[in-house]
């Protein structure tokens, strides 16, 4: 299983790359190992704002549907369409191609509370 060392995790087992103020959210690749095949994934609109540790949608699997934690705050500018056509995507390219939002980052400050990828890791081998 592969924790790209790039990224910022949230105990809830999403993922975090920023680039400049932005932030590309998805699940890891543990999250969706756990979950199984992902049917369905619903989350926010272009516009709506999120607060970390709050839900901001939702994945569906085969096995049961699993509510999205924000791990930073800010305003949603961009949604991946492409997961409302091929939500096995999370399943596939949990990192690539299956991000789910892009926000405009409220408080970069709140990059400090996520995990980093070796001490994700070792909390998900617990």
């Amino acid at each position: 299983m592969e924790f790209p060392k790039d990224l910022r995790y949230s105990e809830e087992h999403e993922w975090v790359r920023v680039e400049g103020n932005k932030a590309y959210i998805g699940i890891s690749a543990f999250a969706q190992a756990e979950l199984g095949d992902i049917v369905f994934v619903e989350l926010p609109e272009v516009g709506a704002t999120i607060q970390q540790d709050e839900p901001f949608g939702s994945v569906e699997s085969v096995k049961t549907v699993s509510e999205l934690y924000a791990p930073v705050s800010g305003k949603v500018v961009e949604v991946n369409g492409e997961l409302e056509d091929a939500p096995e995507l999370v399943n596939s390219s949990p990192y690539e191609k299956a991000w789910m939002i892009v926000v405009e980052l409220s408080d970069a400050a709140e990059l400090e509370k996520l995990l980093t990828a070796d001490k994700y890791e070792a909390m998900v081998k617990e």
